[in-house]
């Protein structure tokens, strides 16, 4: 049994019953506390941002509907370009743009698409003029020669068909022929081998910078044999399917020689290598 204590009783140690256990000890309140206030205040900015963000989504939602639909935006006119050859009521109606359409409805690349689809344009370009106005810049297909098939034709210098001619003309370039008429409708979107080498012997002729550009008539591309050259005086020039260039130089110093020596040739093959072969005109 212990003994009791009295105020007689010796001095003796007595435990501090109020220290903290180990395990006591080790729990932290405050610190918990603030950490829960810093995570709080490390998402404010967050969730701010993130109703700032909400906010700015609908309003460009509703600025989007507002330029949909709002009149002041509705197309009111189309102004076109660049046109010299091609009426302007042909590329509106290939345009094919509503009136009252808003100009933020259109696409500007199927536009100019739609455009560039009529074989007299190059390439056109659409631009949104605010408020209501529509630019349409068109680059036409300059005409470069003529296609005899049937009737005449305008060709560009890809080859590409412009429409037919219906009067009398005299272009500055070599005449094209031997082409089938359904060969001339294909070239409205792509031309054939025979086209381009029709506008590749032209071509030709024209970087030589020689006289022969207004000595030759006409470009016959029927024979499998290569391109077929007719002068003005109806002398026939066979050239063959290469070395033009070369040719195209030993051709010219022929016809002058022919000239000065006034002899009547009705065939120049210059389809051997050096070798020019004269077929003389049947005497009357």
């Amino acid at each position: 049994m212990s003994k009791l204590l009295s105020p007689r009783a010796g001095a003796r140690d007595l435990t501090d019953v109020g220290e903290r256990s180990s395990l006591v000890g080790a729990q932290r309140v405050g610190r918990a506390r603030r950490r829960r206030g810093q995570t709080r205040a490390r998402w404010l900015p967050v969730i701010m941002l993130a109703l700032v963000a909400a906010g700015l989504t609908a309003g460009v939602a509703a600025t989007v509907r507002w330029l949909l639909v709002s009149p002041r935006f509705a197309v009111e006119s189309i102004d076109v370009r660049g046109t010299h050859r091609i009426a302007v009521d042909r590329i509106v109606e290939a345009a094919d743009v509503a009136a009252g359409t808003s100009l933020f409805q259109l696409d500007p690349r199927a536009i100019a698409a739609r455009v560039e689809a009529l074989p007299e344009v190059r390439r056109a370009e659409v631009v949104r003029e605010i408020p209501n106005r529509l630019t349409i810049l068109v680059e036409e297909r300059r005409p470069f020669t003529l296609i005899h098939a049937g009737r005449l034709h305008w060709v560009d210098e890809e080859g590409r068909t412009l429409g037919p001619e219906r009067h009398a003309v005299a272009p500055l370039v070599p005449l094209i022929t031997g082409l089938t008429e359904d060969e001339v409708a294909a070239m409205r979107t792509a031309p054939g081998a025979k086209a381009r080498t029709a506008i590749a012997m032209i071509q030709a002729l024209l970087r030589s910078g020689s006289s022969l550009v207004g000595e030759i008539a006409e470009v016959d591309v029927s024979s499998a044999d290569g391109p077929v050259l007719f002068t003005m005086d109806g002398v026939e020039v066979r050239l063959g399917t290469e070395d033009w260039n070369d040719r195209l130089a030993r051709l010219e110093g022929v016809l002058a020689q022919v000239a000065r020596d006034d002899v009547h040739v009705s065939v120049v093959d210059l389809r051997f290598r050096d070798q020019v072969v004269l077929r003389r005109e049947d005497p009357l």
